[in-house]
């Protein structure tokens, strides 16, 4: 970028020609797709209006052209906005943020489907309303954040799922040449539950969502404390903890022995108090000075086997957040600084981050992942285990973070293992089960077939997860072997596909990855990608045979170290 611009995220769609609307790439908000490669399609169009969004469908399901609906940051890793084919069309939501009608009598909020998140949240509290649950991250769209069943924490009420709070939906679907090949279906959940539990998490395969009603409640303030302690007992207090505390979630650091409890509850709103969340990796950081330093010295690490260093460099992280209380500010006032638990304010101030996206023009600081600079580059690996296994999966966690506790370092200097509640789902594809969400980040080489430090122990880790433990995997979130065999964890599945070939028979919102994921076919394509040599490194395949990992490098197909059915690339020194 030139001297002196502001640097917010670019648009993740772009084409031929920065005039042009056509011939276009998009990728994601991390500019790496799992597979690696790159995702075209023939247009983009940027509607303000559902009838603009019924016209484009209509257009393109008239010449059976297939499309997907991208938002205007697409934070998903995997490719559920790819067309599937370079003829395809994109619909980007990012123009289509303005209505938003508030209904303070009846609690309830209808949005537009491109409407953002902090958007939503600052303008239902200026009217006093607030939307119980969220993700903890800003940038994602109100249509983006429900196809992919985006959640905060809690096991209190409804629970932390958004979808769980949604009692209506406008979706524009296909139709018949002799209705003009295009229907708008209105949902609600007293006369039509059947589509809305299939529309409330999607993976966009069912058309595009054009306005969603969201049931609201006062605003109300909380009140958080964070307390470090020792990791011992955590797999017996975890769910006590959960039982406690509506809007607690835990960090873990395994590489630590320590564990990080969010005491976080209602108080009163007459509570003194007007503190602000930003978490600290959410906000924006000079390139130049912190973020290409930061990736420097991890790929100076990695290069040289500096197990120790990575260590030292968590410690330091882990030390860093807990002193900046991990982004709470006491006050909102510009300059306000951390001082101390408990920080107490108002729910929307709270619940999500993400200033990063927001720079003004002329300030060159950028969001830490931002393709442009060599900055932080990660795989990020979130699935939900069952309460009634989270103790043992804990156990198991440490078991093998004893036989190699440099192993999870890496992680640990990415927050660590981030543990959210989310209950279970009315929705056919959400959670199954009341469920504890273990989140985990760690190093990605830029480099194809480059494999990390101590590489197996976070593919132990997700394999113990998904297969052992029968995880689910967060649709938004993952590499492509956390999705083998998860459609059969979906025990309403079946009622999902008799409503998307209702509302789409000919598939023109599916994509190859939507079609693997929902179990349909056995990988996406090309399907040769998913046994190539060097596979298991990405994620793309789970390893039978050494070429599958980095055999020139001394990295062999191996057993796990505790759950021995996994297989796993492990360096050995010959």
């Amino acid at each position: 970028m030139k001297e002196g611009e502001g640097r917010p995220p670019e648009n993740p769609v772009q084409c031929a020609s920065p005039a042009s609307s056509s011939s276009c790439t998009v990728s994601n908000a991390y500019g790496s797709w799992p597979d690696g490669l790159s995702c075209t399609a023939a247009q983009v169009v940027y509607p303000t209006t559902e009838a603009q969004i019924m016209a484009v469908v209509a257009a393109a399901v008239e010449k059976k052209q297939k499309m997907k609906v991208v938002s205007r940051y697409a934070h998903s890793f995997p490719k559920l906005m790819c067309p599937g084919s370079s003829d395809g069309l994109l619909i980007s939501t990012r123009d289509y943020n303005q209505g938003l009608l508030i209904d303070k009598d009846s609690m309830t909020a209808i949005a537009d489907s491109g409407v953002e998140l902090r958007q939503l949240l600052d303008a239902l509290a200026a009217q006093g309303l607030a939307l119980t649950h969220s993700p903890y991250w800003h940038g994602v769209s109100l249509g983006g954040l429900l196809s992919t069943g985006a959640h905060g924490s809690s096991f209190f009420g409804k629970g932390a799922a958004v979808h769980e709070f949604v009692i209506g939906m406008r979706l524009v679907t296909p139709a018949s040449a002799a209705d003009g090949f295009v229907k708008v279906i209105e949902l609600n959940d007293t006369h039509t539950p059947e589509l809305l539990n299939a529309a409330k998490v999607s993976l966009g395969v069912l058309g595009v969502i054009s306005k969603v009603t969201l049931r609201l409640e006062s605003l109300f303030k909380r009140s958080i404390t964070y307390s470090l302690v020792g990791d011992e007992d955590l797999e017996d207090q975890i769910l006590p903890f959960a039982a406690a505390h509506e809007f607690g979630d835990v960090i873990w650091n395994p590489s630590l022995a320590k564990a990080t409890y969010r005491l976080d509850d209602r108080v009163s709103v007459d509570t003194p108090g007007d503190g602000v969340y930003e978490f600290l990796g959410f906000r924006p950081a000079s390139a130049k000075l912190l973020l290409e330093p930061d990736r420097i010295l991890e790929e100076l690490q990695e290069a040289s086997d500096d197990a120790s260093g990575k260590c030292v460099t968590a410690r330091v992280e882990v030390a860093g957040l807990q002193l900046l209380g991990y982004g709470l500010r006491n006050s909102g006032k510009p300059g306000a600084l951390f001082t101390g638990f408990p920080v107490i304010g108002y729910h929307h101030q709270l619940q999500a981050s993400g200033s990063c996206l927001y720079t003004p023009e002329g300030d060159r600081r950028v969001c830490p992942w931002d393709p442009r600079i060599r900055g932080l580059f990660i795989f990020q690996s979130a699935f939900s285990i069952a309460a009634s296994k989270v103790a043992a999966f804990v156990g198991d966690l440490k078991a093998l973070r004893d036989r190699v506790v440099e192993g999870f370092c890496g992680a640990d200097s990415y927050l660590g293992v981030y543990m959210r509640f989310v209950k279970a789902s009315t929705a056919y594809l959400g959670k199954p089960d009341d469920a504890v969400d273990f989140d985990v980040q760690y190093y990605r080489a830029r480099e194809k077939g480059r494999p990390r430090l101590l590489e197996d122990v976070m593919e132990e880790v997700e394999q113990m997860a998904v297969f052992k433990y029968g995880g689910v995997p967060h649709w938004g979130k993952n590499r492509p072997v956390a999705f083998l065999g998860v459609a059969r964890k979906y025990p309403q599945l079946q009622r999902f596909l008799a409503v998307k070939q209702q509302l789409d028979p000919d598939s023109l919102f599916s994509n190859d990855w939507t079609e693997f994921a929902l179990g349909l076919t056995a990988s996406p394509q090309p399907a040769a990608l998913y046994n190539a040599s060097g596979c298991a490194l990405e994620g793309l395949c789970i390893c039978s045979q050494d070429a599958h990992c980095a055999p020139h490098l001394g990295y062999l197909c191996q057993p796990g170290r505790v759950y021995i059915q996994a297989r796993v690339c492990r360096k050995v020194l010959q």
